[in-house]
């Protein structure tokens, strides 16, 4: 069974639904009235987003540029995420609108429609474009034009951007499948197949492609390496194990890409653990208690979480030690951190993103990039901050020194 994330769920609110869809003892009807009674109950009190802080901005968030890019994340839950890849950032929105704009002006470079809509995406990679959708389907785009190469069939709902090299197309899909597509024609090479637990959120991670690897972070709380070409398992390794009686306290999905730094893994589940894996073997490294469903980040030493009551952290790569904790955006539900210069930003529910000191997390500055919202995955590189909204706007902005 399959959950769906819904805007300004708090902690509580999400294992009501949970356990209400788990039970089936409500109807739709039922479900909105339930709903609706724990919003206006306890959500809108106990639960309601905490308030924005006020304080002294250390920079300028300067906005370089902004387009449209069709519908955005549409009218589900998607989290289309952008691609920075070279001197270009690729975009899509669930219309079926997919983009290619030069990262350093905006200007595009190419426009094309799929003719269909979109759920998975962004992937690039060696010369390829790739996006999915809820029909188990993956289409391949030239780079350089945008030029439709292929389109492959895969066992189920493609959520998460493809990862690619010269070689090999790698697509996870949300029934726990891993499939390796030749980069070429999409001519289906291989797939893993991992059983799903009773009870996941809707959501899958996206494979990680280096040096021929390909690391899959699964709903069952563990990643598991795969030599790209044949579809080999290396190793399978755990970053948390189920807790609790029920299949609600037992879910431990990962929701965000995994993350290399040096010889190690890292992920984070939710309502599990935040750690670490040996790429040679798979063994564990270190592991903290830590609850999320977006993805991480690496600087200054540091790995960085927004978890999911809102507490963003930073951990010691090294060891795991807790450097620092935020907890300012208590329930404002803060997406994947991504890291700009010597801050870390998150963007929020309500648009706001927000940058921190990768020093000690303290507040350095604050932009609303999106009234309707921020769900996709933000994007650091060409010393700017790439962020696009839930309503198809993509912007980049540039952090500057008062």
């Amino acid at each position: 069974m399959i959950i769906g994330e819904k805007k300004r769920l708090g902690p509580a609110l999400l294992r009501a639904l949970l356990a209400a869809s788990l039970a089936g003892m409500l109807g739709a009807c039922g479900m909105v009235d339930y709903v609706k009674s724990i919003g206006d109950d306890e959500e809108d009190a106990a639960l309601a987003p905490a308030e924005l802080v006020e304080f002294d901005p250390e920079v300028d968030i300067r906005k370089v540029w902004s387009t449209g890019v069709g519908n955005g994340q549409g009218k589900l839950y998607n989290r289309l995420q952008p691609a920075l890849y070279g001197d270009a950032i690729y975009v899509a929105a669930q219309n079926g609108t997919v983009a290619a704009l030069d990262a350093a002006s905006g200007k595009r470079r190419w426009k094309v429609d799929v003719d269909t809509e979109l759920s998975g995406g962004v992937g690039v990679g060696g010369d390829l474009v790739l996006v999915g959708n809820t029909r188990g389907r993956v289409i391949a785009m030239e780079s350089a034009t945008g030029r439709e190469l292929w389109r492959a069939s895969v066992s189920s709902e493609v959520l998460a951007p493809p990862a690619a090299d010269w070689d090999v197309v790698v697509v996870q899909t949300l029934d726990g499948k891993v499939t390796g597509l030749d980069a070429a024609t999409g001519a289906r090479r291989w797939t893993h197949d991992s059983s799903n637990p009773l009870l996941t959120l809707r959501g899958t991670a996206a494979p990680l492609l280096s040096e021929g690897v390909a690391y899959a972070a699964l709903a069952s709380g563990r990643i598991v390496a795969i030599k790209a070409d044949t579809g080999t398992v290396l190793w399978d390794g755990r970053i948390a194990n189920p807790q609790g009686q029920s299949d609600i306290e037992r879910t431990i999905d990962i929701e965000g890409r995994p993350l290399l730094v040096g010889a190690n893994v890292f992920a984070v589940t939710y309502q599990g653990k935040l750690g670490g894996l040996n790429i040679a073997n798979g063994r564990p490294v270190w592991a903290r208690d830590a609850s999320s469903y977006v993805g991480i980040a690496e600087g200054f030493g540091n790995i960085y979480v927004a978890e999911a009551s809102g507490t963003v952290s930073a951990y010691e790569a090294a060891g795991g030690a807790l450097r620092w904790q935020n907890d300012q955006l208590a329930r404002r539900q803060p997406g994947a951190p991504a890291v700009i210069g010597s801050h870390v930003a998150v963007a929020d529910f309500d648009g706001y993103v927000h940058l921190l000191s990768q020093a000690d997390g303290h507040f350095a500055g604050r932009v609303r990039a999106d009234g309707d919202g921020v769900r996709a995955d933000m994007v650091g590189g060409n010393d700017m901050l790439y962020v696009y909204g839930n309503d198809g706007g993509l912007r980049a902005y540039r952090v500057e020194s008062r």
